[in-house]
């Protein structure tokens, strides 16, 4: 099935404009809370993917927390909500990281919360899923840090073209950096089966 880029353009058009009317019919409070639960994990992946001290990071999910409350005002509804709220996750991330760049690291990279929950049968396949999910987590946390930005969207279901908006990047830049990701992680996974 092929759709033309006006028929893409009417649907994204329709979304936004429901979007805006469900937002016009909720306190400012009350619309926080709504984005926050709906994209809380991904706030918590993101800030989990640039700091790997705990409390640091739950630090900058209070900054990002902060940073949303003080950009809604100004969202306009023009972009998708999920990765406006990536946007700014990612730039207080970045600013975060700067921040943080110049203090000493004392903890090693800690395991990054396991948020979704096992469909495994067995306990034995809970503990393998368990285990296959922290050595991905552990590979992904030792990519460098631009590979590391990509393939954390990645996995939060964004597009090359939607990684490309959140880090200011082109989409064929955001594509080669998925790759080399992907390749790193394929290799690194393999030798942690080793």
């Amino acid at each position: 099935m092929v759709v033309s880029m006006a028929t893409a353009q009417r649907g994204n058009d329709v979304r936004v404009a429901r979007a805006q009317r469900k937002r016009a019919r909720l306190t400012p409070h009350e619309e926080l809370a709504s984005l926050l639960r709906e994209h809380g994990g991904l706030i918590v992946r993101i800030a989990r993917s640039h700091e790997s001290d705990r409390g640091r990071a739950e630090e900058l999910v209070q900054d990002i927390h902060v940073a949303i409350w003080q950009a809604l005002p100004k969202f306009r509804g023009e972009a998708n909500v999920r990765t406006f709220i990536a946007r700014i996750a990612q730039n207080r991330a970045i600013t975060h990281v700067t921040r943080e760049a110049r203090r000493p690291r004392s903890a090693p990279l800690e395991e990054i919360v396991d948020i979704l929950p096992s469909d495994a049968a067995t306990p034995e396949d809970a503990a393998a899923e368990t285990q296959a999910r922290r050595r991905l987590q552990r590979a992904v946390g030792e990519l460098p840090l631009a590979l590391r930005l990509a393939v954390t969207l990645a996995l939060e279901g964004f597009s090359p073209d939607e990684v490309a908006t959140v880090l200011g990047i082109s989409t064929s830049a955001a594509s080669v950096r998925l790759h080399r990701a992907k390749a790193a992680l394929i290799e690194a996974m393999k030798v942690g089966e080793a």
